[in-house]
């Protein structure tokens, strides 16, 4: 069976109602199960930082999604790991900013998404309508809320104006997972089941897909100034780079990760990696190289990263020590 793709062109051929229900059930059955492999996974000591290990250069903290323990985490440059003082999560997997240092995680256990606010004020659910397991999250510059609602298969999208939660237009999406907002106003967007990544145009006129070669159940999407993107396929345990102005995709020089989850960029030519299975976060040059394991402890699958924006630094109140 043939997939589209922006190479060939070439589209699955038609089948009978029963065989596409099938399929469709099939590759749904997929993607719950990879959940619940992530949900099996004990805490182990890999989570521990690892000899010769080094922090973040100075700057802002790392959040961490630390899928496993029903927490977010801080992993700031001096080591200090905390907890970020976020009630009643159950599996929580996005984060997301907007620029005025509010803090977005999706609580998919619990299917919602909840808000906390930057001066140590009680988190608060985003009314985003009915969701079903919401995974990556993003935030657009005027401040409106991007939701993968995974099991919806569906991108949702709450407005920053008050005026409710409203459905993208996109087409045969399976199981989103990762959010990306381009300088352009587009969104990117990890199609994990069908092995691809969209770009869903910001007018509203429809999506294409991104010219990727191999992926395998691609998850945390990430951008850089140059407008790079760079795409964690974690069921080939790397990381590809898909440069801005066409090319030929590159692996990113990794060692040993086993199914990267979530991707993070901190501006100044280095690239964050959540490296699930391993329960770690490493680090390395967005060209490859300098790879190091950052200092942690006790992390079970950490799922997505994120830095706060830079005109936001929010202590979010005393933080707890895990």
């Amino acid at each position: 069976m043939e997939r589209k793709t922006a190479e060939s062109r070439t589209i699955d051929p038609p089948a009978p109602a029963g065989r596409t229900a099938a399929r469709r059930w099939t590759r749904r059955l997929a993607a719950a199960v990879g959940l619940l492999v992530l949900c099996a996974l004990p805490v182990g000591a890999a989570g521990a930082a690892q000899p010769g290990a080094a922090g973040s250069p100075a700057g802002p903290p790392l959040y961490v999604s630390d899928y496993g323990n029903n927490r977010v985490v801080t992993l700031p440059a001096d080591g200090d790991q905390s907890t970020v003082p976020l009630d009643g999560l159950l599996r929580p997997t996005g984060l997301a900013w907007d620029a005025a240092g509010r803090l977005y995680v999706s609580d998919t256990g619990n299917n919602r998404v909840v808000v906390l606010p930057p001066d140590g004020g009680e988190q608060s659910v985003v009314p985003a309508g009915d969701l079903s397991r919401p995974l990556g999250l993003a935030v657009d510059p005027a401040g409106n809320l991007f939701i993968a609602d995974s099991f919806n298969d569906r991108i949702v999208r709450v407005a920053a104006d008050g005026s409710g939660p409203t459905v993208v237009p996109t087409t045969g999406l399976l199981h989103p997972w990762g959010l990306a907002i381009p300088p352009d106003g587009g969104l990117y967007v990890s199609d994990f089941v069908n092995d691809r990544v969209v770009k869903v145009a910001a007018d509203g006129s429809g999506q294409t897909t991104v010219a990727t070669v191999g992926l395998s159940q691609p998850t945390g999407l990430a951008l850089n100034a140059a407008g790079d993107l760079y795409v964690a396929d974690s069921g080939n345990n790397r990381v590809v780079k898909v440069p801005a102005g066409g090319g030929p995709q590159t692996t990113v020089p990794t060692t040993g990760l086993s199914s990267p989850l979530g991707l993070a960029l901190d501006g100044s030519g280095r690239l964050y990696v959540a490296d699930g299975f391993n329960n770690r976060v490493v680090r390395v040059r967005e060209t490859g190289g300098e790879q190091v394991t950052l200092p942690s402890t006790g992390l079970n699958t950490p799922t997505v990263l994120a830095f706060p924006p830079p005109t936001a630094r929010p202590p979010h109140g005393p933080a707890r020590i895990p």
